[in-house]
């Protein structure tokens, strides 16, 4: 007796997660093509118009880099010809490692897809007739057995899920068919297994030996002061001096100490520079509409004037300015003074309007006074510094060595750059921040575990579930067919793909909270985070979920007891979600690209800001480039490739090959446009990125055995399934070799790689017999010859005159911004500090200028440098010998 006959499923029994059709692919593929084509063609034409938006980062950065013709397509082919020299050269370490992985991607996938397609496929067709894609059924219900009806003699061991009254009862005929004449096409896709995992390990290996060699002649060539500082933490209570820990790291013999930057307890000096700035942005916005309002005319003005206008002086020397600012007013005009209500009395409930403009410069002077009184301070160390080496030889070595024998003392890891580091963090005590990162874990994982109730939704989108709550709809779903496709494929493909866009923001928050000390360690962390939501909740609760949260439920329960549950689920599961995975892919690559080349999110968010901008420094805030955040677009890549693994062997696995080789060509020339030319990138991770890669590759690839041994299984062919454990052997070790052979040299300089001036020429020598060896010398001997042509690197352009120094100690006390100049910073009246921003004086910090942003001074991470003279021994602040006065007669005020 047949028992999938006698089994009686439920109406809807959870195989009919997102129902494949007949029409999905046409409507997804005319959706993907109308939006991406739509927007394509909107950046060709609006390129031209908006450079300031376009072209952002050459027009505000001196990169050298060609410029892209002014011509509709002409911009293409100049972009192609752009080497991987000129992105290392133009945009830094990281940016070459991103761009790798999707370099890598389009290799290993171009011969995965010739091989599928010529190989397998034709295979596939022979044994199991796979109906091609205008195969269509009278049954719209019905799922993964609709599509391979053959399949239905060898799917009775799907029937784990229940197995008859007892639970455990399998089917009668459980013989192995490994050896069945007639399922002898089951060892071709153990050979691609074999074969696409060798070739995946084989790329891997190779693109990672580059990135390696690429990024230790990068790094083994620039001298910059993040690459001669080491970050020293668990530091004693009896060495938290400066001049302690300098006779301490030079008694270890490895070299001499150039600087050491205690961190102390800035919180209220941190408290004090925030609020300055909130005080500053009202009273620029309180100028701004005292400015904007339309002068009242004095009694008897009309009779002055042909036209009844009243006479207005403009000396541009003495005129309208500078009356308002010493108090007096004009006697030809008068404007109404924008008033600011303050609250007092008990609970503050009330309240009195007073001048605004008198009252934010009051309050501003009295913060200017507290600071300068603050950065005299002398504040308590906390158990962090920074040690700056006089060469990169010596600070490598206290990297990688072990300094102290106690546990938790004196530990040494890379410094961040000066830029990139989160001040607020460095005197928080360690138990505080780990505190902070369990938290933020644990809240994580509940999000993971919250995200199930949406993506089951979505997942349950399907005929099966409509007809449950709506039967009229459903039945007439059934005659439209391109209607059913978008209901159930192309709503499902749109949801995961806004998922994919919101989520990583809240993640991005949830890891500024964490209490990491750099902003790269941050840029990581988002990566890992956003990764985990990706693969989690849209690969393997998507698939799992069946119709219905309570699906979702049963698995878990039923995977608590049996370890193989879920990879028979998946394997089950994963064959009818092809359609699904492909349109995703395909929306992806051909529908969002090119909006993320459009930059629709800043193009639409401009007319917004546009009109809430009130200040200078508002317009010259959003008219700076749009930042990179490799943690916003890595994730879902890594989720594309792990696709493309999965499916690689399957049944019409040729067609998530074919589209995830689209994805990633377009993907490649997205982001290399956005990095080199558009878009800004905050973070100094020197590629670290690169070994999150590896790791999440080899999982996926783990994750493709898996899934395919239990697919095998289900087939009943037990010998085949069993020889696929080996693989996943072989994976792991190659994991295991990974991290003690490969992760070092992604994280430190190996010694031998750091030129040193007097013997550049001859390890130039010794590097180009090892190339000639490795096949490698054309390449790498241009990229020697882009930075021996004098040339600095972009982290050393970026890092130039940098100090590890906390901003809120040495930041000039910015003016008010009112007119379109902006003015140069507060100095006291004595002159007595001296400051030199960004290597010379003039410029503008956090916010201060037309070229930078406003931020917080403990979130002080931009490109502007800091190089001030360093404070006194132990006093952790510059010196000052008056106070500074800000009223109303001193505010200086630029008029264009």
């Amino acid at each position: 007796m047949n028992v999938l006959e006698d089994e009686k499923k439920p109406e809807c029994d959870g195989g009919d997660i997102v129902n494949p059709g007949p029409k999905d692919y046409p409507v997804q593929l005319a959706i993907s093509l109308s939006l991406g084509l739509s927007a394509f063609l909107a950046f060709c034409i609006l390129r031209r118009r908006w450079k300031s938006l376009y072209a952002a980062r050459k027009r505000h950065t001196d990169i050298d880099l060609p410029h892209l013709p002014d011509t509709f397509f002409g911009w293409m082919p100049a972009l192609y010809r752009i080497t991987e020299q000129q992105v290392l050269a133009s945009a830094g370490l990281d940016a070459y490692v991103f761009l790798t992985f999707f370099k890598m991607s389009l290799k290993l996938f171009a011969v995965m897809f010739f091989f599928a397609a010529v190989v397998l496929e034709p295979i596939n067709r022979h044994f199991i007739d796979v109906p091609n894609s205008n195969n269509t059924d009278p049954n719209p219900e019905s799922f993964l057995f609709r599509e391979y009806a053959p399949y239905r003699d060898y799917q009775k061991v799907a029937l784990f899920e229940d197995g008859g009254e007892d639970g455990d009862k399998k089917p009668d005929d459980d013989d192995d068919k490994s050896f069945n004449k007639n399922m002898g096409y089951l060892w071709s896709y153990l050979v691609f297994t074999y074969m696409f995992t060798g070739l995946t390990l084989f790329i891997l290996n190779r693109y990672t030996m580059k990135v390696i060699r690429i990024r230790q002649e990068y790094l083994g060539t620039q001298s910059t002061i993040t690459d001669r500082t080491f970050r020293l933490s668990g530091i004693p209570k009896d060495l938290r001096t400066e001049s302690a820990i300098k006779t301490l790291v030079e008694r270890l013999e490895i070299g001499k100490v150039e600087s050491v930057t205690l961190c102390r307890d800035w919180k209220e000096l941190d408290e004090l520079v925030e609020k300055r700035r909130v005080i500053l942005a009202k009273l620029e916005e309180t100028w701004s509409v005292y400015n904007n309002q339309k002068p009242k005319l004095p009694t008897g003005t009309q009779a002055n004037g042909a036209a009844g206008a009243p006479e207005v002086r403009t000396d541009e020397e003495a005129g309208e300015s500078e009356r308002l600012l010493r108090g007096g007013h004009d006697t030809q005009i008068d404007r109404p003074r924008p008033q600011a209500r303050l609250w007092y009395g008990f609970l503050r409930l009330q309240s009195r309007k007073i001048d605004g403009l008198d009252y934010y410069t009051e309050r501003l002077r009295l913060l200017d006074e507290k600071i300068i009184a603050a950065r005299k301070k002398t504040y308590e160390p906390a158990n962090i510094a920074f040690v700056t080496m006089d060469s990169i030889a010596a600070c490598q070595m206290a990297i990688q060595a072990l300094i102290d024998p106690n546990p938790g003392q004196l530990l040494t890891k890379p410094a961040p750059a000066p830029s990139d580091v989160v001040w607020r963090n460095t005197y928080k005590p360690w138990w505080k921040r780990r505190l902070q990162s369990w938290i933020i874990t644990s809240f994580v994982g509940v999000l993971s575990i919250v995200w199930l109730a949406p993506v089951a939704a979505v997942a349950s989108t399907s005929i099966c579930t409509i007809k449950a709550i709506m039967p009229s709809l459903a039945e007439t779903l059934k005659d439209h067919e391109i209607i059913r496709s978008l209901i159930q494929t192309g709503i499902p493909t749109l949801v995961v793909s806004l998922l994919n866009v919101a989520v990583p923001y809240l993640y991005d928050f949830l890891s500024e909270h964490q209490g990491m000390i750099s902003q790269g360690d941050v840029a990581l962390s988002v990566i890992s985070k956003n990764f985990f939501f990706t693969f989690f909740n849209i690969f393997l609760i998507f698939t799992i979920s069946g119709a219905a949260v309570a699906g979702i439920q049963e698995t878990f329960r039923k995977s608590l007891t049996d370890t193989t549950y879920i990879a028979s689920i998946i394997a089950n599961k994963i064959e009818g979600l092809t359609k699904f995975y492909s349109c995703f892919i395909m929306l992806q690559g051909l529908g969002l690209f090119p909006f993320r080349l459009l930059q629709f999110g800043s193009v639409s968010l401009y007319p917004i800001n546009r009109m809430g901008a009130k200040t200078p420094r508002d317009f010259a805030q959003i008219m700076q480039p749009p930042m990179f955040y490799y943690g916003f677009y890595l994730p879902t890549a890594l989720l594309v490739f792990i696709l493309c693994l999965v499916y690689s062997a399957l049944p019409n696995g040729y067609q998530v090959l074919g589209l995830g080789l689209v994805y990633f060509c377009f993907g490649y020339f997205t982001y290399k446009y956005q990095l080199l030319y558009a878009m800004d990138q905050p973070q100094h991770a020197t590629g670290g990125a690169w070994r999150m890669i590896c790791y999440r590759v080899i999982f996926g690839l783990v994750v493709t055995q898996v899934t395919m041994s239990g697919y095998l299984a289900l087939r009943q062919a037990y010998t085949v399934a069993v020889l696929v454990v080996p693989l996943v052997i072989g994976t792991v070790w190659y994991s295991w070799n990974f991290k003690w052979q490969f992760e070092p040299l992604t994280k430190f300089i190996s010694l031998i790689s750091i030129k040193r001036g007097e013997d550049e020429e001859g390890a130039d020598e010794v590097a180009i017999l090892d190339d000639e060896r490795e096949g490698g010398y054309e390449e790498d001997m241009d990229q020697r010859s882009l930075r021996r042509r004098g040339s600095t690197t972009v982290d050393e352009a970026r890092e130039k005159g940098l100090r590890f120094v906390n901003p809120s100690l040495v930041v000039p006390l910015e003016q008010p911004w009112i007119y379109q100049d902006p003015p140069p910073p507060f100095r006291e009246e004595n002159d007595s500090l001296e400051f030199d921003i960004g290597g010379s004086e003039g410029e503008y910090p956090y916010g201060a200028g037309p070229g930078t942003s406003r931020r917080s001074p403990g979130d002080y991470n931009g490109t502007e440098a800091i190089a001030a003279r360093p404070p006194g021994p132990g006093s952790g602040a510059a010196s000052s010998n008056s106070s500074s006065s800000l009223s109303l007669g001193d505010t200086h005020i630029w008029r264009q």
